[in-house]
Formats: structure tokens, C-alpha cells, sequence
């Protein structure tokens, strides 16, 4: 055993002598050739790929930095497969794949109104890897909750999406055939006229609410266990009013079986482009489209935000992207993040002021 660790130090040895030896290498004669010579080039070769791997891997960790991250961005969505959030973050995702180079996958975590999946990316890493696609729920059932669960300040807004246009629409046999008749007819005779909803807490009901005190009337809210039923109702007379998804209600507004008395967001919408929207009828501050938007981590950087935030934009300009949306009955935004995380504030803000007004927070809880 001393012998055989003996020879392993002399060739240790011998191997460091030869390798800082400047003379020639030892001939084919030498009994030790095959042994002494072979360990040389092999301790030259690590050393020599010892320093390189270094230089490399510092180059490799600069070039890193300087380069796009090729790990794939993940988009969170708060409601199951074919929702009207998952599909917008599919084309989009889609597209911005193409753009940036790394895979972008949209993942479904539904549950308790999407607040799940944003309480999700709350918690996680502020690289920019993980998004989350908000929609109008966030701002609005926190604020019935009283969870104090502010997306504004709970994560990073990077972009606003899409939204998909509301409708005000009638059963062709009520007798006010226009907004300011509906108003004046609800005035003179309250609780004559039902408005479905598509449940209760809902956009839809909080838009009933909102015209009730916009409109200084008191139009009966009628919840539904989903927009579907809702619809039936309508078209059969059972119940006046609702709000309908554009896209949803234009085909029975061409062929007269509905009315469509007015859009409820800020603009008109194309999908009924000779209907006004309700700052046109004086109501200014009113808006309850169904958006779509989506926020970073909290603490992600703000270069970070600012490149997201340009990837989505650019994104939505392209032609395939506005195409597919438009055929779901949704309007591309394109709104960057500064002004995004003001149009979430100012959204959380509406909701909480209507719930008070009308007393619904307490009724909540």
C-alpha cells in the first residue's frame, strides 16, 4: 500500500515537473513514457479547460444579463378554459411568443371569483416570469368583501388588454324605445320594469345599481344564475331589461328581436356602432365593460415592467391578435402600465363608492 501511494506522489510529481519543464518531452524510450507523459497532457488539458470554463462562464453570465431571459413566462388565469380571460391570454400569449422568442404559457387557476389565482401571483417570484390576467372581478369583489385586497398596490400593472362591451338591451314589446323614454317611464312608475342579471355581485348587477342612481330610478334587479338564462328571459318577455355582451346580443338587435338602448362603457362599441354610449346620454362616469388586464409580482423592477409592458402593446397592434379578439367579441385596449395602474384604481375606487351609496357592502358581509 506505502509503495503503490509512493508511486502515485513521484507521478504527481513527475507529472508537475514536466508539465513547468520547458525542455522537450520524454522519449519513446523511456519506461516511464506511457505513464509520466500521457498525466502531463492530461494535467494541461484541465488546466487549460479549467481557465477557459471560467472565462466562459463568466461570459455566459454577462451575456445573461445583457440578453432576454429564455424561460417561459407564465400568464395565471383566474377562470377555467375557454372563459373570455383564458382565450384573450391564449392569442395574446400566442403572439408575444412569437415576438420575444421564449415560450409563453397560459395556466387556469379558477376559484372564489379569480381572487385565488391573483392571491397566487402575489406570492410570486418578481422576475417578470409570472403574470397574472385580471378582469373587472378583481377590482370589484374585493371591494364588496371589504378583503382590503387592493390590485393596485397588491401587484404590478403592466398593460390593459382588452374589454368586452356591455349592451343595454330590451324586449321589443316594452313601450319606451329609447334611453331617455326607459329613464322617464322608470321615473314615473318605479319597480315597473325587471333587469336581469347574470347573478348576484356581479358586473351586470352592479350596472343596475349604477343606473339606478345615475338615473335617480328604481328598475327591479332580477339575478340569474348565469347570462345564458338571462337572455331566454329576455327574448321571451319575461323579464324588460339587460346587459348583454356586445358580440352576444348584436344578432337579435339586427333582426329586431331586441332593442338596444345604449352602450355601457365610455365609447361606442363596433359591434353596434349606431348605438350611443352612455356619457353621449349623460352619464359620464359610467362604465362597467368586462376588462381584461394584466400585473407583475409586487417588487418587480421597472425596466422589468416597462419591457412587459411594451411586449403586450406591440402584441396587440398586430393584425392576427385584434382579428382573433374581434371575432370573440372583444376590443383590444393597448393601455401601458402607468396609466393601466391608474384605470385599476380608479375602478377599485368606483365600486367601492357604488356599494356604499347603495348600501350593498354591509349586505356582503
Amino acid at each position: 500500500m506505502e509503495r503503490r501511494q509512493g508511486t502515485i506522489r513521484h507521478r504527481a510529481f513527475r507529472s508537475h515537473h514536466l508539465v513547468n519543464d520547458d525542455g522537450p518531452p520524454p522519449s519513446a524510450n523511456d519506461p516511464n513514457y506511457n505513464n509520466t507523459w500521457v498525466e502531463t497532457m492530461l494535467r494541461t488539458i484541465l488546466k487549460t479547460t479549467f481557465f477557459g470554463a471560467v472565462l466562459l462562464s463568466f461570459a455566459g453570465a454577462h451575456g445573461a444579463l445583457a440578453q432576454s431571459d429564455n424561460r417561459p413566462i407564465r400568464i395565471i388565469i383566474g377562470f377555467g378554459p375557454s372563459s373570455t380571460a383564458d382565450v384573450a391570454a391564449r392569442v395574446l400569449g400566442h403572439q408575444m411568443e412569437q415576438d420575444l422568442g421564449v415560450p409563453v404559457i397560459v395556466e387556469n387557476r379558477p376559484g372564489n371569483s379569480s381572487m385565488l389565482a391573483a392571491e397566487h401571483v402575489a406570492r410570486a417570484s418578481n422576475d417578470g416570469k409570472t403574470l397574472f390576467m385580471a378582469t373587472v372581478a378583481n377590482t370589484l369583489y374585493p371591494a364588496r368583501d371589504n378583503s382590503g385586497f387592493d390590485l393596485a398596490t397588491k401587484l404590478q400593472p403592466v398593460a390593459l388588454v382588452g374589454s368586452v362591451p356591455n349592451v343595454l338591451v330590451a324586449n321589443p314589446s316594452i313601450k319606451p324605445k329609447s334611453f331617455a323614454d326607459l329613464v322617464t317611464a322608470a321615473k314615473a312608475t318605479p319597480r315597473a320594469f325587471t333587469f336581469g342579471t347574470s347573478g348576484q355581485w356581479t358586473a351586470a348587477h352592479m350596472g343596475v345599481e349604477m343606473f339606478n342612481l345615475q338615473a335617480g330610478t328604481k328598475i327591479v334587479s332580477v339575478p340569474y344564475q348565469g347570462s345564458n338564462q338571462t337572455l331566454t328571459d329576455v327574448l321571451g318577455g319575461q323579464i324588460n331589461l339587460m346587459w348583454g355582451a356586445a358580440i352576444t346580443v348584436a344578432p337579435y338587435v339586427n333582426d329586431g328581436k331586441l332593442i338596444a338602448l345604449a352602450v355601457g362603457q365610455s365609447k361606442r362599441t363596433d359591434f353596434l356602432a349606431n348605438v350611443p354610449s352612455m356619457p353621449e346620454l349623460g352619464m359620464p362616469d359610467f362604465d362597467i365593460s368586462i376588462w381584461m388586464g394584466l400585473l407583475a409580482p409586487p417588487g418587480t423592477a421597472a425596466n422589468v415592467v416597462d419591457r412587459l409592458s411594451d411586449a403586450v402593446l406591440t402584441a396587440l397592434a398586430k393584425e392576427p391578435v385584434q382579428a382573433a379578439f374581434k371575432r370573440q367579441g372583444i376590443e383590444a385596449q393597448g393601455m401601458d402600465a402607468a396609466a393601466f395602474k391608474k384605470f385599476v384604481q380608479a375602478d377599485s375606487d368606483k365600486w367601492k363608492r357604488i356599494l356604499e351609496q347603495t348600501g350593498l357592502t354591509k349586505a356582503a358581509n
